[in-house]
């Protein structure tokens, strides 16, 4: 059953519909929407008159969760949950919720855990703190631990998980080294969460991968064989970027999202139908996700997903606003009606044709060659 939650967003449409997705994701039924120009003040990241507001709204309605679309600092967070009586979940916090709705491998699931724990450790300083004042209201309860203990449980958790990626990430590697002895290619697709990724990863692949307009449906990498200019290629799915995604989820998910660094080519595709703005905040966050993976833009091609939706003259529109006029490496294309997926598969075949050849050998362990991560 869904809970009830009052929604704290920017005022602007496309801030409003990407933060009902995501309550949408967690199943939160939003009854009433806040909208504010700005969410960073000091003491609430509300205005304190606002927040006077909110009170009245709060005793109304009786929300589950008060959901604030901007990450709070501890202490913020604290204000909030004391003064209205109501727990707050911040973004950080609410994505971090919708990863383990998400989670359908045992390796998602510990980088997960892992995200969770390093979110934890950047606020324990500040719970301790509140809590050795006596001031906790039980909403970021974590009893009276000593700041020693609750450090130490929080970093030998931390330790195990990664203990077990590092070993995981080993045999993705080992994975990887196989398939380029046999001599395949590789294609990674990246993009903005709901940008189609796993629609066009299906079309390409005559896959039947879980297809939803919901964020984060992806989590796990999936690699499936297929052919490109007739020639055997491996595919990768992964998952979706998000804008203020902080540094420590980027890491957790590390093992997975490496797959980008490693591919021969990225096809970062792109929801064409978006509004300018929200187009350019959207591209920013991927190019920023990739440049700390330390992905090659040499290697990246542009898919201008669900360009059945979009005039032919809006599509150069919006192409010329991204600043891929004159990159040639760009297709609009609808993994939908599968208008143009040739032209992308001659582009990303063009492509793989101009990098070095692999030199190849037939693999040692042949049991290493596995298509499914």
């Amino acid at each position: 059953m869904s809970q009830t939650a009052i929604l704290i967003t920017y005022d602007n449409e496309d801030s409003i519909k990407e933060a009902l997705g995501l309550c949408d994701a967690a199943d939160y039924k939003v009854e009433k929407i806040i909208r504010q120009k700005f969410l960073d003040r000091p003491k609430y990241g509300l205005g304190e008159g606002k927040v006077e507001e909110l009170k009245e709204i709060v005793l109304r309605i009786k929300p589950d969760v008060i959901i604030y679309d901007e990450v709070l600092r501890p202490s913020q967070n604290y204000n909030l949950a004391s003064t209205l009586k109501t727990n707050i979940l911040d973004r950080e916090s609410l994505i971090l919720e919708i990863f383990a709705r998400r989670s359908t491998s045992h390796e998602s699931s510990l980088q997960i855990k892992l995200a969770q724990f390093r979110y934890e450790m950047s606020r324990a300083k500040e719970k301790v703190r509140l809590a050795k004042m006596g001031e906790q209201p039980g909403f970021m309860g974590i009893g009276m631990y000593e700041v020693d203990t609750y450090y130490n449980d929080i970093q030998n958790r931390m330790k195990s998980i990664k203990s077990k990626l590092v070993k995981m990430g080993r045999q993705r590697a080992l994975h990887r080294e196989a398939r380029r002895r046999v001599g395949f290619k590789t294609i990674s697709l990246a993009g903005y969460t709901s940008a189609g990724k796993t629609t066009l990863f299906n079309t390409l692949t005559g896959e039947a991968k879980k297809e939803s307009p919901e964020l984060f449906t992806t989590l796990s990498t999936t690699t499936r064989k297929f052919l490109v200019e007739r020639k055997p290629t491996l595919i990768s799915d992964t998952v979706g970027f998000i804008s203020k995604l902080p540094a420590y989820m980027i890491e957790a998910f590390k093992s997975t999202l490496e797959e980008l660094k490693y591919a021969d080519v990225v096809i970062v595709v792109i929801d064409v139908s978006d509004s300018p703005l929200e187009l350019k905040k959207k591209l920013r966050s991927c190019l920023k996700t990739m440049a700390d993976l330390e992905v090659d833009q040499q290697k990246v091609i542009y898919a201008l997903n669900k360009s059945d939706l979009v005039a032919p003259e809006e599509i150069l529109e919006k192409a010329d606003l991204l600043g891929l006029s004159e990159n040639k490496k760009w297709v609009p294309v609808s993994a939908v009606t599968k208008q143009n997926i040739s032209k992308l598969l001659e582009l990303a075949g063009k492509m793989l044709g101009e990098q070095e050849p692999q030199i190849k050998q037939p693999p040692k362990r042949p049991d290493l060659v596995d298509f499914d991560d």
